[in-house]
């Protein structure tokens, strides 16, 4: 997988798109050059598309875009999806994801605490110092745990949870040789797997 300045020395602008979290965050990264950024704490499906007109830019100028498949809010997560795979249907050019635990582990250099994430249904998804995406029920988390901010919840925090901030102008920076991106045809919202269904057999029910 390419480090962001590996994609930047290929690709010499990208357009990131990160809705992972109640502010969306748009950036604009060129080699060479400060990194731009808009936030907006718009719904995605708007704040994603007034980011991108906030800096003034064409993602059709972009050599390459990026976006953040999750863990985090499913909604803006699809809405970035569909933003990437629009532009890149219109223009196509290399996709790129990451996941956004795994980024705020490496710029936190902790081995020993756990990122996590809502994932609903009493469990979380979670990162440690191996970099792996796990789903983890709340009773199996343990030692320290760290959930950025702006993630939301439904689940109840387990105990002695702290906070870290997710800007990307702060991160990204501290992470730009990590191995975190991953080239992607079809952009979508990353899923621990495949959904299954039951198939429905139609009968008539019949009292006994």
């Amino acid at each position: 997988m390419p480090s962001l300045r590996q994609l930047l020395a290929a690709h010499g602008t990208l357009l990131l798109i990160d809705a992972a979290s109640a502010r969306v965050q748009v950036g604009l990264l060129a080699a060479g050059q400060p990194a731009r950024w808009a936030v907006s704490d718009d719904e995605s499906g708007v704040g994603i598309f007034r980011g991108v007109e906030q800096l003034g830019v064409s993602p059709s100028a972009a050599g390459a875009l990026v976006f953040c498949d999750g863990p985090g809010s499913v909604l803006g997560i699809r809405s970035a999806a569909m933003a990437v795979r629009a532009w890149g249907v219109l223009q196509p050019r290399p996709m790129y994801a990451y996941h956004s635990l795994a980024l705020v582990a490496q710029a936190l250099g902790r081995p020993s605490a756990t990122v996590i994430a809502d994932a609903r249904r009493d469990a979380w998804h979670c990162v440690s110092g191996d970099a792996i995406l796990r789903r983890v029920p709340t009773a199996e988390l343990a030692g320290e745990l760290i959930m950025p901010d702006d993630f939301r919840n439904w689940t109840p925090l387990p105990a002695g949870v702290t906070r870290t901030p997710y800007v990307l102008a702060e991160l990204l920076p501290q992470v730009a040789d990590c191995d975190l991106f991953r080239a992607v045809d079809a952009p979508d919202a990353f899923l621990h797997e495949e959904p299954s269904y039951a198939t429905w057999t139609p009968q008539i029910h019949r009292a006994p």
